[in-house]
């Protein structure tokens, strides 16, 4: 185990007046991977020249309420104990941190490993050893340049190169830096594409310390693998870098592997996933005809147990969807609930509404356009079953609806006949339903025409 260290200091050692650690990360890496991070600003209780500002952007008021060594003193110990002590000049973060504990009257002593050093050995020939050089010749991007993290993540990078370099010794002379720096990746898309089969299912990608980072579906989960390998995105390569291990689901059913995909997203909340991640919803969009005979669309603080055309984990998005509907069927403000009800409507001075507001719509033609809204977010028969593929020639998959909400999905015998409600019931298996998996369901059957479709009895 590694413990790189990258410090930023107000002064040399040798200076007339001391200088004292202002910043500090410790990276712990595994030999694989970075595992986990200590970084703070410290306080060094004097007062920092605008010389030592300029070079890494730290100010007194930055560090006014920063902690003071003493007070991350455990912390540091605790992050390098048992590891190897890597710096990029390793004897001056090494000593400045060596000394600080020797104010405190604690002997501090580690392994240390310079990576300047050791880049001279395995990597000849450059024109400077500097981090800053040395990074841009190799092609490590250096983010937050003389911060602590910035440099530390930077030679996080150079010691996964020189590691490969000094496992592959016999090799190194041959090969471009650029070339060594793909043999782990290489390494872990071969043993996780050798895991995954070319089935539909539920895939999740783990970390060194069996963390699910990413969760994903598709119909071919080998292919949908590879195609994270051909990634040129930023976030693909992050998540690559973290990957260590892979499991999965067959699931046979591409709705069903939505419906998984969606709730898993919510229970384990991966780093790498963006969307669906929310299992808290707050708000309700319901329909209803007021004693006028028009329809009205409300957005509602979230019940559970009301009929809701659509259910939402904000406000905002709430408010999003039925200004969408209003631009696009052109309803009125004043039914949407989105101005005074005796008022008529600004989209109507403004041509965007027809006017029922002002008595100069049909009430008729205005509730056709907000039954459109209603068909295209609701089921067509209250209680029906979605029979799929199974997981293999033996079984069926369904997905059961009832009441016009979607109510859980499981698997049944190839031959089983089955038309009675409480029978599929029997048949589900146990998954907490969230709201928007309703939408899930309705949008995959926009976009299938083929699925068999049966009303129980």
């Amino acid at each position: 185990m590694f413990a790189i260290v990258d410090i930023e200091t107000c002064g040399s050692k040798f200076a007339f007046q001391k200088g004292r650690i202002i910043d500090i990360c410790i990276l712990v890496h595994d030999g694989l991977t970075v595992v986990d991070k200590f970084s703070t600003l410290i306080n060094p209780e004097c007062y920092i020249s605008g010389f030592y500002t300029n070079i890494s952007g730290i100010t007194n008021e930055m560090v006014k309420d920063a902690p003071k060594f003493h007070e991350v003193a455990k912390e540091i110990l605790s992050f390098t104990e048992g590891k190897i002590f890597v710096a990029h000049n390793s004897s001056f973060d090494y000593n400045f941190i060596k000394d600080e504990f020797s104010s405190l009257g604690f002997p501090f002593r580690r392994e240390t490993l310079c990576t300047v050093k050791l880049s001279r050995k395995l990597i000849p020939g450059k024109r400077s050893y500097s981090l800053g050089n040395l990074c841009a010749e190799i092609g490590i991007q250096i983010h937050n340049r003389h911060r602590a993290e910035g440099d530390a993540v930077a030679t996080a990078k150079l010691l996964d190169i020189l590691l490969q370099l000094k496992t592959t010794s016999k090799e190194y002379k041959t090969k471009s830096v650029s070339q060594i720096m793909t043999t782990r990746i290489d390494n872990i898309k071969k043993y996780i594409l050798n895991k995954l089969p070319e089935t539909c299912g539920v895939y999740y990608f783990l970390n060194h310390d069996k963390q699910i980072i990413y969760i994903g579906k598709s119909v071919n989960m080998y292919n949908r693998a590879l195609s994270h390998f051909n990634s040129n995105l930023k976030k693909s390569k992050a998540m690559l870098n973290d990957l260590y291990d892979v499991d999965y689901i067959e699931t046979g059913s591409e709705l069903i592997s939505l419906l998984l995909e969606s709730a898993e997203i919510k229970c384990h909340k991966p780093l790498y996933n963006r969307q669906r991640k929310k299992d808290v919803f707050t708000h309700n969009i319901i329909f209803f005809t007021n004693e006028d005979g028009i329809m009205n669309f409300k957005i509602e603080p979230y019940d559970e147990n009301q009929n809701a055309l659509l259910s939402f984990t904000n406000y905002a998005s709430a408010r999003e969807k039925l200004e969408t509907w209003l631009n696009e069927k052109e309803l009125c403000l004043r039914y949407c609930h989105l101005t005074s009800e005796e008022s008529v409507c600004f989209n109507h001075q403004i041509k965007k509404c027809r006017g029922i507001c002002a008595g100069k719509e049909d009430h008729e033609l205005y509730n056709l356009r907000c039954t459109d809204i209603i068909k295209n977010h609701s089921f067509h028969k209250p209680n029906f079953v979605i029979i799929d593929k199974g997981r293999s020639g033996l079984e069926k998959s369904f997905i059961l609806i009832k009441n016009y909400a979607y109510s859980g999905f499981g698997y049944i015998d190839e031959n089983a006949q089955i038309s009675n409600t409480s029978d599929w019931n029997h048949y589900k298996e146990k998954h907490t339903i969230h709201p928007d998996d309703h939408e899930i369901v309705r949008s995959w059957m926009k976009q299938k025409k083929r699925q068999i479709i049966i009303t129980p009895q």
